[in-house]
């Protein structure tokens, strides 16, 4: 059981990676490249996690605690979090430019040029 965050993560990322290859709409695209962020969010929190660890404010810390979460994982996840909200809203606004110019999400057909 204590392996069970990395094996959901290793899930995630591979389902986001299958979404990429077997899917070519452009917004099943923007979905698996949130998957696969989701993936990596929760390696990252469960690399940081200590079993019974407290939480990492030192001035709340009790004398007889030993062990504290690390807490360099957790700021890296909430920062991977907003860079990744920004990135999928950049990502769907792209798609909805594309569909008004091209009138298609189909990424196959999106590569084609227009002669």
């Amino acid at each position: 059981m204590g392996n069970m965050p990395f094996v959901v993560s290793m899930l995630l990322v591979a389902i986001g990676f299958l979404t990429l290859i077997a899917r070519r709409n452009l917004i099943k695209l923007a979905i698996g490249i949130s998957i696969i962020e989701m993936g990596v969010n929760l390696f990252l929190v469960s690399l940081g996690y200590v079993r019974g660890g407290i939480a990492p404010i030192y001035t709340y810390a009790p004398p007889e605690a030993k062990t504290m979460v690390f807490p360099t994982p957790q700021a890296l996840t909430l920062t991977a979090i907003v860079i990744g909200l920004a990135t999928t809203a950049l990502m769907l606004a792209f798609a909805v430019v594309i569909y008004r110019h091209r009138g298609t999400l189909d990424a196959g057909k999106i590569r084609e040029l227009r002669g």
